[in-house]
């Protein structure tokens, strides 16, 4: 049922849906952050790669070509990310928000969550979709 409601609104985890992303080559951010399961709510350590406009998570940190993400949140889905440690009262805690749903993670450190949130703040503004140049209508163009 959760698959088909992701079906539904376009949010897809599938975890080899990279979408042709290098995630093991040059990320714009990694790192160690726990987050919250999704069907199950416990806690889990796991490492986050930030690249491209997807953030990916693994097990561990040793990522390859090889390697197969955990999952995939596609940023250009998500709302906003901001701090949560009055919401879930816990230090360094911050969500991620789509239209359906709102996810927790816990940094290491004040640092690491602010870092953190400004990242997938960048990037959720550079992959949101935004106007084309095709899609700007030069009305000094048409005449009467």
């Amino acid at each position: 049922m959760a698959s088909l409601w992701r079906a539904a609104t376009g949010l897809t985890y599938k975890p080899d849906d990279h979408d042709g992303v290098e995630f093991w080559s040059n990320p714009e951010r990694t790192g160690w952050l726990t987050k919250q399961g999704e069907y199950i709510k416990t806690w889990r350590r796991r490492w986050f790669v930030l690249k491209q406009g997807k953030l990916f998570w693994f097990k561990d940190s040793s990522v390859t070509r090889a390697s197969r993400s955990r999952g995939v949140i596609p940023v250009a889905t998500c709302l906003t990310v901001k701090g949560a440690e009055d919401v879930l009262n816990k230090q360094y805690a911050f969500e991620l928000t789509t239209r359906s749903e709102t996810m927790y993670f816990i940094a290491d450190s004040e640092k690491e969550k602010e870092d953190w949130i400004n990242s997938i703040g960048r990037s959720i503004v550079q992959h949101s979709r935004s106007v084309t140049d095709s899609e700007v209508v030069d009305y000094d163009s048409y005449k009467n």
